[in-house]
Protein backbone atom coordinates (compact mmCIF):
# COMPACT_ATOMS: atom_id res chain seq x y z
CA UNK A 1 0.00 0.00 0.00
CA UNK A 2 1.71 3.28 -1.19
CA UNK A 3 -1.53 5.67 -0.06
CA UNK A 4 -3.66 5.36 2.60
CA UNK A 5 -6.82 7.38 3.57
CA UNK A 6 -7.99 7.01 7.07
CA UNK A 7 -11.23 8.97 8.30
CA UNK A 8 -11.10 9.36 12.52
CA UNK A 9 -13.19 9.41 14.74
CA UNK A 10 -15.65 12.22 15.72
CA UNK A 11 -15.09 12.41 19.97
CA UNK A 12 -11.96 13.10 21.85
CA UNK A 13 -11.80 9.52 23.65
CA UNK A 14 -12.59 7.28 20.44
CA UNK A 15 -9.84 9.01 18.87
CA UNK A 16 -7.85 8.84 21.66
CA UNK A 17 -8.87 4.63 22.28
CA UNK A 18 -7.60 4.42 18.25
CA UNK A 19 -4.31 5.59 19.12
CA UNK A 20 -3.24 1.78 19.26
CA UNK A 21 -4.64 1.49 15.60
CA UNK A 22 -2.68 3.85 14.11
CA UNK A 23 0.65 2.66 15.96
CA UNK A 24 0.33 -0.64 14.67
CA UNK A 25 -0.90 0.73 10.97
CA UNK A 26 2.44 2.38 10.77
CA UNK A 27 3.98 -0.75 11.39
CA UNK A 28 2.44 -2.38 9.04
CA UNK A 29 2.86 -0.16 6.55
CA UNK A 30 6.02 1.82 7.46
CA UNK A 31 7.04 3.75 3.79
CA UNK A 32 2.76 4.37 2.80
CA UNK A 33 1.58 8.14 2.95
CA UNK A 34 -0.62 7.75 5.42
CA UNK A 35 -3.59 10.72 5.65
CA UNK A 36 -6.18 11.34 7.97
CA UNK A 37 -9.65 13.08 7.36
CA UNK A 38 -11.41 14.17 11.20
CA UNK A 39 -13.70 16.57 12.40
CA UNK A 40 -12.52 20.29 13.92
CA UNK A 41 -13.57 18.50 17.69
CA UNK A 42 -10.30 16.30 17.44
CA UNK A 43 -7.36 17.97 15.29
CA UNK A 44 -5.39 18.87 17.63
CA UNK A 45 -5.26 14.83 19.09
CA UNK A 46 -3.91 13.47 16.05
CA UNK A 47 -1.05 11.37 16.21
CA UNK A 48 1.18 13.40 13.66
CA UNK A 49 4.07 11.40 14.46
CA UNK A 50 2.70 8.40 12.87
CA UNK A 51 0.91 10.15 9.95
CA UNK A 52 1.58 11.89 7.05
CA UNK A 53 -1.13 14.18 6.83
CA UNK A 54 -4.38 15.91 8.24
CA UNK A 55 -7.63 17.22 6.31
CA UNK A 56 -9.94 18.90 8.39
CA UNK A 57 -14.07 18.16 7.53
CA UNK A 58 -15.60 21.26 6.32
CA UNK A 59 -18.69 22.35 9.04
CA UNK A 60 -21.99 22.70 8.14
CA UNK A 61 -25.45 23.11 9.54
CA UNK A 62 -26.97 20.66 11.08
CA UNK A 63 -30.11 20.97 10.23
CA UNK A 64 -30.02 21.19 6.15
CA UNK A 65 -29.56 17.98 4.66
CA UNK A 66 -28.83 19.43 1.31
CA UNK A 67 -25.90 21.49 2.29
CA UNK A 68 -24.55 18.97 3.86
CA UNK A 69 -24.54 16.91 0.93
CA UNK A 70 -23.15 19.44 -1.39
CA UNK A 71 -20.32 20.27 1.60
CA UNK A 72 -19.72 16.35 1.40
CA UNK A 73 -19.24 15.99 -2.40
CA UNK A 74 -17.19 19.08 -2.64
CA UNK A 75 -14.43 17.99 0.17
CA UNK A 76 -14.86 14.42 -1.43
CA UNK A 77 -14.11 15.84 -5.02
CA UNK A 78 -10.98 17.21 -2.74
CA UNK A 79 -9.38 14.43 -1.06
CA UNK A 80 -9.96 12.20 -4.57
CA UNK A 81 -7.60 14.84 -6.45
CA UNK A 82 -5.05 14.28 -3.79
CA UNK A 83 -4.90 10.94 -4.59
CA UNK A 84 -5.53 8.09 -5.60
CA UNK A 85 -6.05 6.34 -2.82
CA UNK A 86 -4.87 2.35 -2.44
CA UNK A 87 -6.85 1.87 0.92
CA UNK A 88 -9.13 3.78 2.59
CA UNK A 89 -10.39 3.03 6.58
CA UNK A 90 -13.03 4.06 8.29
CA UNK A 91 -13.15 4.30 11.99
CA UNK A 92 -16.27 5.92 12.86
CA UNK A 93 -19.23 3.72 12.04
CA UNK A 94 -21.43 6.14 10.09
CA UNK A 95 -23.21 6.41 6.76
CA UNK A 96 -21.08 9.17 5.89
CA UNK A 97 -17.93 8.44 6.84
CA UNK A 98 -17.85 5.31 4.36
CA UNK A 99 -19.81 7.65 1.70
CA UNK A 100 -16.45 9.69 1.44
CA UNK A 101 -13.83 6.93 0.83
CA UNK A 102 -16.24 5.73 -1.83
CA UNK A 103 -16.52 9.37 -3.35
CA UNK A 104 -12.58 10.00 -2.42
CA UNK A 105 -12.18 6.71 -4.91
CA UNK A 106 -10.39 4.71 -2.52
CA UNK A 107 -9.32 1.24 -4.42
CA UNK A 108 -10.44 -0.72 -1.05
CA UNK A 109 -12.18 0.50 1.46
CA UNK A 110 -12.58 -1.11 4.81
CA UNK A 111 -14.98 -0.98 7.83
CA UNK A 112 -17.73 -2.19 10.09
CA UNK A 113 -21.40 -3.06 8.10
CA UNK A 114 -23.42 -0.89 10.18
CA UNK A 115 -25.43 2.17 9.31
CA UNK A 116 -26.85 0.41 6.38
CA UNK A 117 -23.41 1.63 4.69
CA UNK A 118 -22.11 -2.18 3.32
CA UNK A 119 -22.28 -1.16 -0.53
CA UNK A 120 -20.39 1.33 -0.33
CA UNK A 121 -17.40 -0.80 1.08
CA UNK A 122 -15.45 -3.34 -0.95
CA UNK A 123 -13.92 -5.15 2.44
CA UNK A 124 -16.77 -5.36 4.83
CA UNK A 125 -16.35 -6.76 8.52
CA UNK A 126 -19.85 -8.02 9.97
CA UNK A 127 -20.49 -5.64 13.09
CA UNK A 128 -22.79 -7.40 15.83
CA UNK A 129 -23.34 -4.47 18.34
CA UNK A 130 -23.73 -7.21 21.56
CA UNK A 131 -20.17 -8.21 20.45
CA UNK A 132 -18.46 -7.48 24.03
CA UNK A 133 -15.24 -6.15 23.12
CA UNK A 134 -13.08 -3.08 23.69
CA UNK A 135 -13.36 -0.13 21.16
CA UNK A 136 -9.35 -0.01 20.70
CA UNK A 137 -9.84 -3.40 19.82
CA UNK A 138 -12.53 -3.31 17.53
CA UNK A 139 -10.39 -0.28 16.02
CA UNK A 140 -7.16 -2.55 15.79
CA UNK A 141 -9.21 -5.32 13.92
CA UNK A 142 -9.41 -2.83 11.03
CA UNK A 143 -5.86 -3.49 10.51
CA UNK A 144 -7.30 -6.95 8.52
CA UNK A 145 -9.58 -7.27 5.37
CA UNK A 146 -11.35 -10.08 7.42
CA UNK A 147 -11.60 -7.99 10.77
CA UNK A 148 -9.87 -10.91 12.56
CA UNK A 149 -7.91 -10.07 16.02
CA UNK A 150 -4.88 -8.19 15.95
CA UNK A 151 -3.79 -10.92 19.52
CA UNK A 152 -0.53 -8.98 19.44
CA UNK A 153 -1.65 -5.38 19.78
CA UNK A 154 -4.01 -6.86 22.11
CA UNK A 155 -1.66 -8.13 24.27
CA UNK A 156 0.53 -4.68 23.87
CA UNK A 157 -2.58 -2.75 24.69
CA UNK A 158 -5.01 -4.09 26.37
CA UNK A 159 -3.10 -6.38 29.20
CA UNK A 160 -0.68 -4.48 30.19
CA UNK A 161 0.34 -0.74 30.22
CA UNK A 162 2.88 0.76 27.90
CA UNK A 163 4.71 3.97 28.27
CA UNK A 164 6.00 5.15 25.18
CA UNK A 165 3.20 7.99 24.68
CA UNK A 166 5.38 11.31 23.24
CA UNK A 167 3.79 14.21 23.10
CA UNK A 168 6.03 16.16 21.30
CA UNK A 169 6.36 13.90 18.82
CA UNK A 170 2.75 13.51 18.08
CA UNK A 171 1.56 17.05 18.89
CA UNK A 172 4.59 19.02 17.94
CA UNK A 173 2.21 22.57 16.99
CA UNK A 174 1.03 22.50 20.63
CA UNK A 175 1.74 24.56 23.30
CA UNK A 176 1.15 22.84 26.37
CA UNK A 177 -0.22 24.33 28.98
CA UNK A 178 2.55 25.10 32.07
CA UNK A 179 1.05 23.14 35.47
CA UNK A 180 1.55 24.89 38.81
CA UNK A 181 4.97 24.49 40.99
CA UNK A 182 3.56 23.00 44.24
CA UNK A 183 1.89 19.46 44.33
CA UNK A 184 -1.61 19.44 42.49
CA UNK A 185 -4.10 16.99 41.44
CA UNK A 186 -6.61 17.64 38.59
CA UNK A 187 -10.25 17.78 38.27
CA UNK A 188 -12.13 17.07 34.92
CA UNK A 189 -15.58 17.44 36.16
CA UNK A 190 -17.47 17.76 32.61
CA UNK A 191 -19.14 15.07 30.79
CA UNK A 192 -21.50 15.43 27.36
CA UNK A 193 -23.94 12.72 29.02
CA UNK A 194 -26.03 14.02 31.72
CA UNK A 195 -25.44 10.17 32.75
CA UNK A 196 -21.93 10.09 33.02
CA UNK A 197 -21.63 13.60 35.35
CA UNK A 198 -21.14 12.91 38.66
CA UNK A 199 -23.01 16.14 41.01
CA UNK A 200 -20.77 19.03 42.01
CA UNK A 201 -21.50 18.45 45.23
CA UNK A 202 -19.42 15.41 45.39
CA UNK A 203 -16.63 17.12 43.65
CA UNK A 204 -16.82 19.86 46.00
CA UNK A 205 -16.68 16.90 48.86
CA UNK A 206 -13.80 15.10 47.25
CA UNK A 207 -11.64 18.27 46.86
CA UNK A 208 -11.95 19.81 50.40
CA UNK A 209 -11.52 16.62 52.14
CA UNK A 210 -8.14 16.01 49.45
CA UNK A 211 -6.68 19.88 50.66
CA UNK A 212 -7.51 19.16 54.35
CA UNK A 213 -5.35 15.72 54.27
CA UNK A 214 -2.47 16.65 51.58
CA UNK A 215 -2.08 20.40 50.92
CA UNK A 216 -2.27 19.89 47.42
CA UNK A 217 -3.49 22.26 44.98
CA UNK A 218 -6.96 21.83 42.81
CA UNK A 219 -6.98 21.97 39.25
CA UNK A 220 -9.93 22.21 37.12
CA UNK A 221 -9.88 21.85 33.36
CA UNK A 222 -12.10 21.34 30.83
CA UNK A 223 -13.65 23.40 28.05
CA UNK A 224 -15.93 26.38 27.72
CA UNK A 225 -18.77 24.41 29.72
CA UNK A 226 -16.94 23.46 32.61
CA UNK A 227 -16.08 27.17 32.83
CA UNK A 228 -19.41 27.23 34.96
CA UNK A 229 -18.66 24.24 37.27
CA UNK A 230 -15.35 26.11 38.03
CA UNK A 231 -17.08 29.21 38.83
CA UNK A 232 -19.76 27.59 40.92
CA UNK A 233 -17.00 25.82 43.27
CA UNK A 234 -15.42 28.83 43.54
CA UNK A 235 -18.95 30.15 44.52
CA UNK A 236 -18.76 27.82 47.17
CA UNK A 237 -15.21 28.64 48.55
CA UNK A 238 -13.70 25.68 47.37
CA UNK A 239 -10.23 26.85 46.86
CA UNK A 240 -9.80 25.64 43.11
CA UNK A 241 -7.24 26.40 40.01
CA UNK A 242 -9.47 27.34 37.64
CA UNK A 243 -7.91 26.28 34.44
CA UNK A 244 -10.84 25.53 32.44
CA UNK A 245 -11.35 26.92 28.65
CA UNK A 246 -7.53 27.54 27.66
CA UNK A 247 -7.51 25.93 24.19
CA UNK A 248 -6.64 22.96 22.72
CA UNK A 249 -7.29 19.45 24.31
CA UNK A 250 -3.98 18.36 23.37
CA UNK A 251 -2.24 21.68 25.01
CA UNK A 252 -3.32 19.42 28.46
CA UNK A 253 -0.97 17.04 28.42
CA UNK A 254 1.73 18.38 30.74
CA UNK A 255 -0.99 18.99 33.43
CA UNK A 256 -2.26 15.64 33.25
CA UNK A 257 1.56 14.06 33.44
CA UNK A 258 2.65 16.74 35.86
CA UNK A 259 -0.58 15.79 38.14
CA UNK A 260 -0.29 13.76 41.41
CA UNK A 261 -3.62 11.95 39.74
CA UNK A 262 -6.88 13.07 37.96
CA UNK A 263 -10.70 12.62 38.80
CA UNK A 264 -13.12 12.69 36.15
CA UNK A 265 -16.35 11.59 34.97
CA UNK A 266 -16.03 9.08 32.03
CA UNK A 267 -15.56 11.58 29.62
CA UNK A 268 -12.75 12.43 26.65
CA UNK A 269 -10.38 14.19 29.37
CA UNK A 270 -10.46 10.57 31.41
CA UNK A 271 -8.98 8.81 27.81
CA UNK A 272 -6.53 11.81 27.17
CA UNK A 273 -5.19 11.89 30.95
CA UNK A 274 -4.34 8.34 30.81
CA UNK A 275 -2.45 8.41 27.35
CA UNK A 276 -0.74 10.97 28.72
CA UNK A 277 0.46 9.27 31.65
CA UNK A 278 -1.66 10.44 34.42
CA UNK A 279 -3.18 8.32 37.35
CA UNK A 280 -6.69 8.58 36.45
CA UNK A 281 -10.08 7.91 39.16
CA UNK A 282 -13.31 7.27 37.08
CA UNK A 283 -16.40 8.27 38.58
CA UNK A 284 -17.94 5.65 36.67
CA UNK A 285 -21.88 6.08 35.22
CA UNK A 286 -24.07 5.00 32.41
CA UNK A 287 -20.97 3.62 30.10
CA UNK A 288 -20.05 0.23 29.43
CA UNK A 289 -16.28 -0.23 30.61
CA UNK A 290 -15.61 -3.56 28.78
CA UNK A 291 -16.07 -0.96 26.00
CA UNK A 292 -14.62 2.51 26.79
CA UNK A 293 -12.92 2.14 29.71
CA UNK A 294 -9.48 4.18 29.26
CA UNK A 295 -6.80 2.03 28.19
CA UNK A 296 -3.42 3.91 29.64
CA UNK A 297 -0.52 4.58 29.68
CA UNK A 298 -1.45 5.68 33.04
CA UNK A 299 -3.06 3.50 35.22
CA UNK A 300 -6.67 4.04 35.68
CA UNK A 301 -9.32 3.04 38.23
CA UNK A 302 -12.78 3.21 38.01
CA UNK A 303 -15.90 3.31 40.74
CA UNK A 304 -19.36 2.37 39.92
CA UNK A 305 -22.76 1.72 41.25
CA UNK A 306 -23.86 -1.33 39.26
CA UNK A 307 -27.44 -1.33 39.23
CA UNK A 308 -29.81 -4.08 37.97
CA UNK A 309 -30.15 -1.55 34.49
CA UNK A 310 -26.25 -1.06 34.37
CA UNK A 311 -24.60 -0.33 32.09
CA UNK A 312 -27.18 1.05 29.74
CA UNK A 313 -24.74 3.00 27.68
CA UNK A 314 -27.81 5.52 27.34
CA UNK A 315 -26.56 9.20 27.39
CA UNK A 316 -30.16 10.50 29.27
CA UNK A 317 -31.46 8.12 31.98
CA UNK A 318 -34.92 6.72 30.95
CA UNK A 319 -35.98 7.20 34.78
CA UNK A 320 -37.23 10.18 36.09
CA UNK A 321 -37.85 9.46 39.29
CA UNK A 322 -36.02 8.44 42.64
CA UNK A 323 -34.01 6.47 40.03
CA UNK A 324 -32.52 9.53 37.82
CA UNK A 325 -28.91 8.39 37.14
CA UNK A 326 -29.35 5.38 39.97
CA UNK A 327 -25.85 4.25 38.59
CA UNK A 328 -24.29 7.55 39.85
CA UNK A 329 -25.77 7.22 43.23
CA UNK A 330 -24.08 6.41 46.11
CA UNK A 331 -20.81 7.23 44.63
CA UNK A 332 -19.96 10.28 47.37
CA UNK A 333 -16.86 12.33 48.03
CA UNK A 334 -15.68 10.53 50.39
CA UNK A 335 -15.65 7.07 48.54
CA UNK A 336 -13.78 8.26 45.46
CA UNK A 337 -11.29 9.90 48.33
CA UNK A 338 -10.69 6.58 49.91
CA UNK A 339 -10.53 4.81 46.16
CA UNK A 340 -7.36 7.49 45.58
CA UNK A 341 -6.29 7.12 48.71
CA UNK A 342 -5.76 3.54 48.74
CA UNK A 343 -5.22 3.55 44.67
CA UNK A 344 -2.63 6.04 44.48
CA UNK A 345 -1.21 7.73 48.00
CA UNK A 346 -0.56 4.79 49.87
CA UNK A 347 2.06 2.71 49.48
Amino acid sequence: MNRILVRAPNWIGDQILAYPFFRHLRMKYPQAWITVVCTEWVRDIQFKGLIDEVRILPRTRQDSFWMAAKTLLRFSAEIKAAGPWDLGITLPNSFGSALLLKLAGADLRRGYSADGRGFLLNQVIPFDRGTDFHRSRAYLRLLSPEGLPNYEADQYWIKGPERDFDPYAHWPEVVPIEPPFDPYFVIAPGSNADSRRWSIQHFETFIEIMISRYRMKAVVVGGRAEKELAKELLRRGVPIEDYTARGWVAAHWKLFRGASFTVCNDSGLAHVAALCGSRVQIVWGAGDPARTLPIGPGPVRMKSNPVPCWPCERNQCRFQDSRLNQCLQGITGEVIFEEVENGFLMG
